[in-house]
């Protein structure tokens, strides 16, 4: 299954990636045109979580047929196996600019480890991110299956759509002030806590850095 339908979120970040989408489009159009110095009239569509949509979230192949591409020169069949990242949201511009989001509201959440069994998927799998690795010059031989999995397999993706000649955009929502999930109410708390996930990671500006944008939003100002 590539499409996934969700309830209305209660709790957490997708609670409010899902409000945020449906609700207060506005809000993140906002910052994501204020991150990438956008025009005003660069209009952004949200096309997930969408309330007539059941709030479905999206992977493999549905997530590309969502934002309407196809990657001809190296097909995602051949870069990742099924069962790739369930993105939080999805976005397409006027312009043509894609956005592909993942949320946080709490620290904890920046952390997970590949759950893949079969040997086959985890040696593609390796590939792939050992390719993104070499791209990005990451100064590590940390394993980037480990510990910080859920932001490697995205700075791949991103890298997969970028070869591809796709005009993508990789957007961090970090939630500010989520007291029902204990996360952080400054943006210091959140940029110590990514700064010491790209040092594990051994990336800091790289060649991807200018289409990656890290997005703190107050939930406070939301409700």
């Amino acid at each position: 299954m590539t499409r996934f339908t969700q309830k209305l979120a209660r709790r957490g970040s997708q609670k409010w990636i899902q409000h945020l989408a449906n609700h207060e489009s506005h809000i993140l159009n906002s910052h994501i045109r204020n991150a990438l110095n956008l025009s005003e009239a660069e209009d952004i569509q949200w096309l997930s979580p969408l309330r007539k949509d059941d709030y479905a979230e999206y992977r493999d192949e549905a997530f590309l047929s969502l934002l309407q591409i196809e990657l001809e020169s190296l097909p995602l069949e051949n870069f990742w196996p099924r069962g790739g990242p369930q993105w939080d949201a999805l976005g397409r511009s006027s312009s043509g600019k894609l956005f592909l989001v993942e949320a946080k509201s709490h620290i904890g959440e920046l952390i997970s480890d590949l759950q893949a069994k079969d040997g086959a998927s985890i040696s593609r799998i390796h590939t792939s991110l050992e390719d993104t690795k070499r791209f990005l010059n990451a100064r590590t031989r940390s394993d980037w299956i480990k510990n910080f999995y859920q932001y490697t397999n995205r700075l791949a993706h991103l890298h997969l759509l970028r070869k591809n000649a796709k005009d993508a955009y990789l957007v961090f929502v970090y939630f500010l002030n989520d007291r029902e999930m204990k996360g952080p109410s400054t943006v210091s708390e959140w940029l110590g806590a990514i700064r010491l996930l790209k040092a594990c990671l051994g990336i800091g500006k790289h060649k991807l850095s200018k289409y990656i944008v890290d997005l703190f939003i107050d939930v406070d100002q939301i409700r």
